[in-house]
C-alpha cells in the first residue's frame, strides 16, 4: 500500500520551539537524524512541493540508525526527527508525538518484493513471499 514520511516532534518541543512551516526552516531547529553507518553523511530529509521532489539536509545534534531511539527522543522533546508514518502513527495516536510539516510530505507508492522468476522458487523465498502477502 502507500507509503509516507513525517517529520515529527513531541507537542513540548512545538509549543516550546514552534513548528516549522516549511522544511527550509528545518536548518533552525534541534533535529534527530539517522545514518546507516558511522562515517556517512546523515539521511537527507525528502520533500515535496508543487509536485516536485526535493531533500533537505539537516544537521543533526543526535544521529542514529535506530529507529526506536529517534521516536523515544523525539518524545524526550530532543527535537524533530523524520521516518516512515507507520513507524511513528502509535506515538501519534497516543498524543505523544505530532506531526509537522504534512503538507510537504505526500504519500509515494509502498514497498515491492521482487525476485527472478515464479518458476522453481527456493522454498526459503516462497515461505518470504507468502509471509509477506499474509501481512499485506
Amino acid at each position: 500500500g502507500d507509503e509516507r514520511q513525517l517529520a515529527v516532534c513531541a507537542p513540548a518541543y512545538r509549543d516550546r520551539f514552534g513548528a516549522p512551516a516549511h522544511p527550509s526552516e528545518l536548518a533552525g531547529h534541534r533535529c534527530i537524524g539517522w545514518r546507516r553507518a558511522p562515517k556517512v553523511a546523515p539521511y537527507r530529509w525528502e520533500f515535496a512541493e508543487n509536485g516536485k521532489e526535493f531533500s533537505v539536509a539537516v544537521a543533526p545534534e543526535i544521529t542514529t540508525n535506530d529507529m526506536a531511539l529517534m521516536t523515544k527522543l523525539a518524545i524526550a522533546g530532543a527535537g524533530i526527527t523524520f521516518g516512515m508514518e507507520e513507524s511513528f502513527r502509535p506515538s501519534i495516536d497516543r498524543g505523544e508525538l505530532v506531526a509537522v510539516l504534512e503538507g510537504y510530505c505526500p504519500r509515494f507508492a509502498g514497498f515491492y518484493l521482487y525476485y527472478p522468476s515464479r518458476r522453481n522458487v527456493a522454498p526459503k523465498l516462497r515461505a518470504l513471499v507468502d509471509h509477506l502477502r499474509r501481512l499485506g
